[in-house]
């Protein structure tokens, strides 16, 4: 492993090269004119100092940075800023074109292409059958989170677009001399626009602000890139299966979902209403994307009647559209009454207007009358676009139905008229509270005196008789008549949107079985279910999540005790579709650590899969992964093969926020690759549904028992039984600051004036430390794990050494480490420490955190027999590189800014630092390419 071939980064470093000067450039005529050497200058004082850590190199460092008057020092945060967004775009835009060189040469495209993929599969024995049936149970389902940590604006956002887009015509080869001038010159423009664009937050996001951030990703890249990448699929079925592939029917293996507007666990500014509108919204805009792909098929499908026969189908639904649309069908159709595709799709467009006014007078709370015209539901959009399709095959133009048409049908199927499938998510004490006030109105019942047995008989009991709970609505605290209304607006927006609109409702902080039966029996108060004449019926299907260490060794009992309820069982039966289980990564891991987290994830795949096979219920995962690997980040396809063998069974569903969205989605062509990514991987880790897998060795199970009994141990001694740990985080770190960056609606801790580990939250628990360079929720315990287990028994090395060779699971985790590991740094931590107020907590808990950064990085290499962490990822390990020598100036900067702002807090000096310090922490997110 440790020959590898050298990282041959040529084109990248012209790119940067070129992006440097273009950006020193625009800082001699728009900045401060010594504001370019400035950056060189401290960028190389501070690469001197990690070459020799000389006292007097730091001292040079702090020298420079302390004779920088306030508004020099301002430019120069934003000038690191721009500049690691620039090297951002260099990243991308080499690594795209890279991809695409490969293309050309080689049509096996890269390693988890869809070809390479395939070819594999088919090598293994999979036939034509088989991949059917692996098909016929895929779905890869991103859902975009309800509390996004991008750091960026919207404006930012869309000026590095545009940039990018630019900057991509730079590969082109047939601009030059001239042309290539124009998109220079254009390229200066567009950071002169970044430089005088602010990239910090005058104002708060509240939640139509996240509702309107996770729409933009969709007409920006994502519409036009589920398109490509169906396409893409089918092109590479073609060349792998040849001339079997037509006899393959590929069905809709992407859906999207969100959490944005319904997620209100800890959020109070997440109303029912809000719920309604982030539907509606979502709506406005797939129903605006279908309107201009109408009108671009209209203009491109112009087959005249005489040169073309339609069927007799298509026919019949033209006549049908014009006898609905009456008169008004009569100005439409004026000018293409002699092309029949034409024609109907020129009334398509009509009713889909019509759609969207409706949508838009709800959105405006404007009273209007009910547009008969307008397409009731997708149903009806999809099966026009169907007869069309159908239509043009019949007489011989294939070719034609299968470029846009064949995109928009494949659109449609995907996002129907709802877009994104939206989980509502509440706490489960909020549903204990609302249930024990309706059944002591009802029937003078103490709930909250009930054992669990008690509980789950009277719920079931209760949901099985219509009408059994009778109380009156005013009696009602508004706490639990805001819960019920939440059921209510699902059922109204199921009926005027489509029963496609929501996916789950998720109840975090599921403890028992009860949870999930409270949820159903306040489900069925707004009839989404219930039984009536005998017959269950269910609309409304219900996630547990599991979150805690605790929680994570507890879901055995909890699933099989709720499966063990007939009441529930039916329900499930009538809703005809699988049990869903959330597992919590973000709060396992600040729980427990990485060590205890991810072991105990592995263990809580393997035994739900382990219930669903012994119960006859089939079962998805729905993975809350945050950007971080603190939060169970990391890339996409390795995570999903890392996956327990058999356990994800051709579906997939996990959360996606914040800096994920904007790395992942920002531009079209990055959002091809990281869907198509996803989808291999999912395929790959689903061969089990075709093919017998090999299971985990019982050995290696052992070990990692071992392993994170050990780990979870050395992190709870340091966050939990360390004197002044908490101090530490507070102190050394800008989690307090953070908040004033104005990225999302939600709270950063769970209970006002708590700063208890449990309330804080994991986004601001992971930004803070990554801020301060000390990212240890990624790899806290890994050293001493490994260390501790291997003490004395050297053959035990050897054994590390051969997992981390076989072990999908084993070597995703110590590899995700080494990223970690390489963005912390300890020296610049130790700038931080001296923050304490008390500083020999100070001293004592960075010694303690700095010692097991060395354990890890020790027993990483020596296991993956290595001279360097990432020695196997040479481009990650250049691209962070490339970073560190321009994020250590400003980690000096915050420190010396934090210690500015907290020792004035009360004073014009204090405010006057803080915006500079926000600007800090927007620069550092950047160069770490994460925040939460």
């Amino acid at each position: 492993m440790a020959n590898q071939q050298p990282y041959d980064d040529k084109a990248l470093r012209t790119n940067i090269r070129l992006l440097k000067l273009l950006l020193a450039k625009v800082l001699k005529t728009d900045a401060s004119p010594k504001i370019s050497s400035i950056v060189e200058q401290l960028q190389r004082q501070f690469a001197a100092l990690q070459r020799d850590g000389n006292s007097s190199r730091r001292q040079q460092l702090l020298d420079s940075l302390k004779n920088l008057p306030a508004d020099i020092q301002n430019e120069v945060i934003r000038a690191f800023s721009m500049y690691f967004s620039l090297l951002n775009i260099a990243e991308e835009s080499t690594n795209l074109h890279q991809r695409r060189r490969q293309a050309e040469k080689n049509k096996h495209f890269w390693r988890g292409s869809f070809h390479d993929t395939l070819l594999n599969l088919q090598r293994s024995g999979v036939g034509i059958v088989e991949l059917q049936v692996l098909l016929n149970d895929l779905r890869y389902m991103p859902v975009m989170t309800a509390h996004p940590t991008e750091a960026k604006r919207r404006a930012v956002r869309g000026a590095l677009r545009n940039f990018f887009l630019s900057f991509d015509k730079l590969d082109d080869p047939r601009v030059k001399g001239y042309f290539r001038q124009v998109v220079m010159d254009r390229l200066h423009s567009q950071i002169q626009l970044l430089w005088k664009t602010d990239e910090v937050r005058a104002h708060g996001m509240n939640v139509l602000d996240e509702i309107d951030a996770g729409l933009y990703y969709f007409p920006l890249s994502l519409f036009q890139a589920t398109a490509q990448v169906y396409r893409n699929f089918h092109r590479a079925l073609l060349d792998v299966y040849g001339n079997e592939a037509a006899a393959i029917k590929v069905p809709n293996f992407i859906s999207f979902g969100s959490w944005i507007g319904g997620d209100r666990d800890g959020n109070p500014n997440v109303k029912p209403e809000t719920t309604a509108l982030a539907l509606r919204l979502q709506t406005q805009t797939v129903l605006q994307e279908y309107i201009n792909r109408v009108d671009t098929l209209r203009e491109q499908i112009s087959h005249s009647y005489g040169l073309c026969q339609p069927t007799p189908a298509f026919l019949q639904s033209l006549d049908d559209d014009r006898e609905l649309l009456g008169d008004a069908s009569i100005p439409l159709e004026r000018s293409c009454r002699q092309e029949p595709y034409r024609h109907k799709l020129t009334l398509m467009k009509y009713r889909l207007e019509m759609a969207l006014s409706r949508i838009s007078q709800r959105i405006e709370q404007i009273n209007g009358p009910t547009d008969i015209h307008a397409y009731a539901s997708a149903t009806m959009f999809l099966a026009d676009l169907n007869l069309i399709h159908t239509s043009l095959i019949s007489h011989g133009d294939q070719a034609v139905a299968d470029l846009e048409l064949l995109d928009l049908i494949r659109l449609a199927e995907t996002f129907g008229f709802h877009l994104m499938q939206l989980d509502v998510r509440q706490e489960s004490s909020r549903h204990s509270d609302a249930v024990a006030e309706i059944f002591s109105l009802a029937l003078d019942i103490d709930y909250q005196a009930l054992d669990e047995t008690q509980r789950l008989q009277l719920l079931g009991e209760a949901i099985a008789a219509p009408g059994s709970l009778s109380y009156d609505d005013i009696l009602l605290s508004d706490a639990t008549r805001e819960t019920l209304e939440v059921f209510q607006v699902m059922a109204n927006m199921r009926s005027e949107i489509g029963h496609d609109c929501f996916s789950r409702y998720v109840i975090s902080m599921t403890h028992v079985a009860s949870h999930v039966m409270e949820v159903m029996l306040l489900a069925s108060q707004t009839g989404l279910a219930g039984r009536i004449g005998g017959r269950w019926y269910c609309h409304i299907g219900v996630s547990p999540l599991f979150e805690t260490i605790e929680d994570l060794s507890h879901i055995d009992a909890v699933l099989r005790n709720l499966l063990a309820q007939p009441v529930y069982r039916s329900l499930l039966q009538a809703y005809d579709q699988r049990q869903e289980v959330m597992l919590g990564y973000s709060d396992s891991c600040k729980d427990g650590g990485i060590l205890a987290s991810a072991w105990g994830l592995y263990r809580a795949q393997q035994q739900v899969m382990a219930i669903s096979d012994s119960e006859d219920i089939p079962c998805r995962l729905f993975h809350g992964r945050g950007g971080t690997i603190g939060r169970g980040g990391g890339p996409t396809h390795e995570a999903i093969l890392a996956q327990p063998p058999a356990t994800v069974r051709g579906q997939i569903k996990f959360t996606e926020q914040g800096e994920v969205l904007f790395y992942r989605y920002n531009n079209m062509e990055t959002a091809v690759y990281e869907l198509t990514m996803g989808v291999t991987g999912l395929i790959k880790a689903s061969a089990s549904l075709v093919q017998p897998v090999e299971a985990d060795k019982p050995e290696a199970l052992t070990i990692m028992n071992e392993l994170s009994g050990i780990g979870e141990r050395s992190y709870r001694q340091l966050t939990e039984h360390t004197p002044g740990f908490l101090d530490y985080f507070y102190e050394t770190t800008p989690v307090a600051e953070i908040g004033q960056l104005n990225i999302g609606s939600r709270p950063s801790h769970r209970k006002k004036q708590d700063r208890s580990k449990n309330s804080v939250r994991a986004i601001a628990w992971v930004f803070a430390w990554a801020q301060s360079r000390q990212t240890f929720p990624a790899w806290y315990g890994i050293g001493s794990s490994l260390e501790s287990w291997c003490a004395g028994k050297p053959d035990r090395l050897h054994t590390l050494r051969e997992l981390y060779r076989q072990w999908p699971f084993f070597r995703n985790l110590l590899s995700n480490a080494q990223m970690a590991l390489c963005k912390s740094d300890m020296n610049i931590a130790q700038e931080y420490a001296a923050l304490c107020v008390d500083q020999e907590v100070g001293k004592r808990v960075h010694a303690l955190i700095a010692a097991e950064h060395r354990r890890c990085v020790d027993w990483i290499l020596e296991i993956a027999e290595n001279e360097k962490l990432l020695a196997e990822n040479p481009e990650l390990a250049a691209s962070l590189h490339r970073r560190n020598d321009y994020l250590g100036p400003l980690n000096f900067m915050q420190a010396d800014l934090l210690r500015a702002v907290r020792q004035a807090e009360d004073n014009d000096q204090g405010s006057l630092a803080m915006k500079p310090l926000l600007r800090t922490i927007n620069a550092i997110a950047a160069g770490m390419r994460n925040t939460g």
